[in-house]
């Protein structure tokens, strides 16, 4: 786990957001999301209405890391294109939008 998941932890926990860390979300394949969310009180959430949340956090975009090369793209794409099609909605960020507080603010605006 990296230093932004960590603080991106922190930071739903300050606020209250309840979340799962490295859930898998799509067996057999064993995708992992970083962070599954819900507009729910409750957690897990079972209520149907309530569509969750993926959060993605795309470290290594700019220093050629898994994120920023063709496979990885392409790997990025059927995962993410999977959990939508699972019902998850999905947000992606990098770790500066974790550092500068806008990550949290989009996501607070999603969940109101």
């Amino acid at each position: 786990m990296s230093a932004a998941e960590d603080l991106l932890a922190f930071q739903l926990k300050a606020v209250g957001i309840p979340f799962e860390r490295e859930v898998v979300f799509a067996a057999p394949r064993k995708w992992r999301a970083d962070f599954v969310l819900s507009r729910c009180k409750d957690w897990p959430c079972t209520t149907a209405h309530h569509q969750p949340f993926l959060i993605e956090i795309d470290g290594g975009a700019f220093v050629a890391g898994r994120h920023g090369r063709g496979a990885g793209i392409r790997s990025d794409l059927e995962k993410l294109n999977r959990a939508t099609e699972l019902g998850y909605r999905v947000l992606r960020f990098l770790p500066e939008n974790i550092e500068d507080g806008s990550a949290l603010a989009q996501i607070e605006r999603c969940l109101s």
